[in-house]
């Protein structure tokens, strides 16, 4: 019987925010928690230079997403906490992916297809204007990412369930041709984890400039939740829930009991200012110890750094005979 393996990893273009938090961390870092599976989680800085061209802005990011894992929970004692650039075989690894993938399947992912159709909308006579060959093919490093290391189990928001069946499409035509060499993996989306909307109630994103950072001083997360979009409705007037940005960012870092009551305070008529107030005072509360923590290790680069090197040594301890296997299965390998 194979044994259980999660992997998720997060990008290191920023600050990491709430829907990063409701949409992977959360269910990442208490799958960490259980006992009998194996749990990788790496920082994705490969993934980074997609849009960041920011070399200072990506080392600065490796280190608060660090600090943002060990914060909330993450055990790197018990787990295989890395950076994905110390891990070589993955390079290696993509290119042989590379050569399995049809251009067709890389032509349907959502995210060359949303900067696609952002062109044709701007009217630009070449449909892939701007667009880089590493956002083109995205999903196939990140299939090298969760095959390299056996992945069973890859806990992923809503918006990477379609990344999620490329990389069990690339795994399994790989297979078909080379052999039962990969495990395909499944992906984990949480029934409670969502994609959260930012400020103007569009998704939370970095692109979008619309998040509330985790781990924010008081003062700042407080000034951020006041500036959530909401309606004109009076204090006193119902409100619905539907397509309500407050509400959908409460529920996505609350339990379902504490939603339940939030969602009947406002179907009463609590004052727009009021739910601010409780949301804040809900996030507050909730990363009040990890703040600390968080402070304390972005202070600490050299412990960062040990543990992240600690990290790669052991998951290498995996990756090098699995790519000899792996380049063998094709046929790169010693002549005698």
């Amino acid at each position: 019987m194979i044994k259980k393996r999660v992997l998720t990893g997060i990008t290191t273009t920023g600050s990491p925010h709430l829907g990063n938090y409701a949409g992977a961390i959360k269910q990442a870092v208490d799958l960490s928690q259980l006992k009998n599976q194996d749990s990788f989680y790496f920082l994705a800085d490969y993934h980074a230079l997609v849009k960041n061209k920011d070399p200072k802005q990506i080392e600065n990011s490796c280190l608060e997403i660090a600090a943002t894992w060990l914060a909330l929970g993450l055990n790197p004692e018990r787990t295989f906490f890395y950076r994905q650039s110390d891990i070589p075989e993955i390079l290696e690894l993509n290119w042989i992916l590379s050569s399995v993938t049809a251009k067709g399947l890389m032509n349907r992912a959502h995210a060359y297809k949303a900067a696609t159709d952002d062109n044709q909308v701007k009217e630009n006579r070449d449909s892939d204007k701007g667009i880089n060959m590493s956002l083109f093919s995205y999903p196939i490093l990140m299939a090298a990412d969760i095959l390299m290391f056996k992945a069973t189990h890859v806990p992923v928001g809503q918006d990477q369930k379609q990344h999620m069946e490329m990389v069990r499409d690339i795994a399994q035509k790989f297979n078909h041709h080379y052999g039962d060499i990969f495990i395909i993996p499944k992906p984990v989306i949480s029934e409670e984890s969502s994609i959260l909307p930012g400020l103007d109630g569009r998704k939370m994103s970095k692109s979008y400039q619309n998040t509330i950072p985790l781990l924010l001083p008081s003062k700042k997360l407080r000034k951020l939740v006041m500036k959530i979009k909401t309606n004109s409705l009076e204090p006193g007037e119902p409100k619905s829930t539907e397509d309500c940005a407050l509400f959908d960012i409460y529920k996505g870092v609350a339990s379902k009991k504490e939603a339940l009551a939030f969602k009947k305070k406002l179907e009463e008529g609590m004052a727009w200012g009021e739910a601010k107030e409780e949301l804040f005072t809900y996030i507050d509360q909730l990363f009040a110890k990890p703040r600390e923590d968080y402070l304390r290790l972005t202070q600490e680069p050299m412990h960062l750094q040990k543990l992240l090197t600690e990290g790669a040594d052991k998951a290498r301890e995996i990756s090098l005979p699995y790519i000899k296997e792996i380049k063998e299965a094709v046929g790169i390998k010693s002549l005698s």
